[in-house]
């Protein structure tokens, strides 16, 4: 990393008042973010894709097909909460609209992604009922995907070398399974998000609450035939996304049912990352890579984990002021030139130095619209808390 100890010290300065100092820059750092932004919807702008990613002066542009399809029109909708400016808003709808009909799919576990983070934002601040529609049908599409002698949902179709593999990122969509049962009035969603996250707790964690990737049941029994990664280093290591996955989803179970096995899952898991992330906060795309120092960092891992513990912090006493402090300090640091591009560059995503796949060497050192949209999310999180 370029400049390092300066960047290290800057960054404690900043750290030491963290809370303040965001809080001051708010506008200045929201009309950056909102210029930012605008240089990405212009310059990838498409009547029916949306940017995935940007690498070698070239946007990834994707269909609703992909899982990152909803990112984009989250995080202009967050843009519009942030800034109360109407553009935002037309640009958020007009993104999410493009989104029509991915909540009839029901071969791919990620419509919590795909829906809840473009359609559920919009319903949320504009209550209008066609969005929470969409919603509702989306989840009715997820929970066929659940399986009850196993007691979780599938991930994956394809990969013949799984009978039903179930991954960590899979925690992420049962958030808009509880928002359907509560709007709704029907037990069932709420139902399986809970059995769902009693299978994950007792099979993808480790003694010290790292996270295995990948858990592959057997269909007849019910029970783990394999444990391993599909993007971190090796079956043993812990892979820093899925982390930060594993915390914000027991976090929301917490929120959202009260159960405090939860809240215990949730508060161990941070301490695994604040244990054994490095200075600045912002990890390296696997905990166990043996080339640290000298590999990638992963700040969408960063960005998924500052909302994680806004969340965790505004739902427990205990350890309260601990989280929102880290919280702080990591969404400081990617707030500091290091991470957050300028006007610009990184093709007008906000985020730099992400790394998606890193043993199929896929996005590696790159802007990712999920990293994006999280990093806006803890930014909402902490202005309007």
């Amino acid at each position: 990393m370029k400049n390092l100890s300066i960047f290290i010290f800057s960054l404690l300065i900043l750290g030491a008042c963290s809370s303040k100092s965001l809080f001051e820059q708010k506008d200045k750092l929201v009309n950056q973010l909102s210029q930012q932004l605008d240089y990405l919807v212009v310059n990838s702008a498409n009547d029916s894709m949306v940017p995935r990613t940007f690498e070698d002066g070239k946007y990834g542009m994707i269909t609703k097909k992909d899982w990152c399809c909803g990112f984009p029109a989250g995080s202009y909708w967050y843009m519009y909460e942030l800034t109360g400016d109407k553009k935002w808003e037309q640009i958020a709808t007009e993104n999410t609209i493009k989104l029509d009909g991915v909540q009839y799919r029901t071969n791919t576990h990620d419509l919590g992604f795909m829906v809840f983070c473009s359609y559920g934002n919009a319903y949320r601040i504009t209550k209008n009922e066609d969005y929470k529609k969409v919603v509702i049908e989306a989840s009715e599409s997820l929970i066929t995907r659940f399986d009850s002698t196993i007691g979780s949902i599938k991930s994956w179709d394809w990969g013949k070398q799984w009978q039903f593999p179930v991954i960590i990122d899979n925690m992420m969509n049962l958030e808009m399974l509880f928002w359907a049962s509560k709007e709704t009035g029907d037990p069932k969603y709420r139902d399986i998000a809970i059995t769902h996250a009693n299978t994950t707790l007792a099979n993808h964690f480790r003694e010290n609450m790292s996270s295995v990737h990948v858990v592959d049941y057997d269909t007849i029994t019910g029970q783990p035939v394999l444990k391993q990664t599909h993007q971190g280093l090796n079956d043993d290591s812990s892979w820093a996304r899925g982390q930060a996955w594993g915390l914000y989803g027991f976090a929301i179970c917490f929120r959202e049912t009260g159960d405090v096995r939860y809240l215990d899952a949730a508060k161990k898991i941070a301490a695994f990352i604040k244990e054994n992330n490095p200075e600045d906060l912002v990890p390296y795309w696997d905990y166990n890579d043996p080339a640290i120092p000298n590999t990638y960092r992963d700040a969408s891992a960063a960005a998924v984990t500052a909302s994680a513990l806004y969340i965790l912090s505004s739902i427990t006493d205990e350890g309260k002021t601990e989280y929102a402090e880290l919280a702080n300090k990591i969404l400081a640091s990617l707030s500091s030139p290091e991470y957050l591009a300028k006007t610009g560059d990184n093709g007008g995503f906000l985020i730099k130095h992400c790394v998606g796949n890193m043993p199929k060497n896929s996005e590696v050192d790159t802007p990712l619209n999920y990293a994006d949209y999280y990093y806006l999310e803890a930014l909402k999180y902490k202005f309007n808390h």
